[in-house]
């Protein structure tokens, strides 16, 4: 392992992680050393990926935690920190979208989109920030955004909104607490075949949008494990505020 992107030192909270992106960053990070909190609704499934990880020599711990319920984070950092030490770096992933025409979103669609995506990064970076600062540790913040903070498609108005939000909000918070040695960046993924959506890429639809990507392919996970090691690590020590984009040129298109 080239020194500067080493991990082995860092604890990382992943939320969002049984399942899709958050799963494939937990797993990238604790091949190569560092100690995991698993954190997420579904707290049977981050019970498999924990002993998943240990089977394989590496560190986890499983957390439940619910990003719309604010007063349950400090109780899912305290329990992560008590097995693992102090939280270093935060993987911002936990999100959900709903499919529906603007005019059809209801305010209890919004409300759930924003609320996980949105308010609840934004307050977990805060928590776990606040740490970092009277701990005087410095630290590191990797908020998953997406290509829709930066461009727009139909049926997904308020995950787009949510996106966009992160990104400023990525921004605004690596310029309040860069004098805390605490770097904010975000990482912004394309189109992704997961668990979620795969079935979806062989549908009229997903070829058509397939057809719309520069490299005519939708991503794999692994092909954010290069995106995720530069912000989780050394590597981008003098990276804050920053975008990293991984798309196949979608945003080109």
């Amino acid at each position: 392992m080239d020194p500067l992107f080493d991990v082995s030192r860092e604890i990382v909270l992943v939320t969002g992680a049984s399942q899709g992106l958050g799963r494939q960053f937990a797993r990238v990070l604790a091949e190569r050393g560092a100690g995991i909190v698993l954190a997420a609704r579904q707290i049977d499934k981050l019970k498999s990926l924990e002993q998943e990880i240990k089977d394989k020599g590496g560190r986890a711990v499983a957390v439940p935690l619910d990003v719309t319920d604010l007063a349950s984070m400090a109780t899912a950092i305290d329990r992560g920190e008590a097995a693992l030490g102090p939280v270093t770096v935060l993987i911002n992933n936990a999100g959900i979208a709903v499919e529906k025409l603007a005019v059809e979103q209801s305010e209890a669609d919004w409300d759930a989109v924003i609320g996980a995506n949105l308010k609840g990064a934004y307050f977990l970076a805060t928590e776990v920030a606040r740490r970092m600062i009277a701990r005087q540790q410095g630290g590191n913040i990797v908020n998953i955004a997406s290509v829709l903070g930066d461009s727009v498609m139909k049926f997904l108005s308020p995950y787009a909104v949510s996106k966009a939000g992160i990104i400023q909000a990525t921004k605004a918070l690596a310029l309040e607490l860069a004098s805390a040695r605490i770097r904010v960046n975000a990482l912004a993924p394309g189109y992704i075949d997961t668990d979620i959506n795969h079935a979806f890429w062989s549908t009229p639809g997903g070829e058509k949008l397939i057809k719309g990507i520069p490299q005519r392919r939708v991503g794999h996970e692994s092909d954010l494990d290069g995106a995720i090691l530069l912000l989780a690590s050394n590597a981008s020590r003098y990276m804050t505020g920053s975008v990293v984009t991984v798309d196949g040129g979608f945003l080109l298109a």
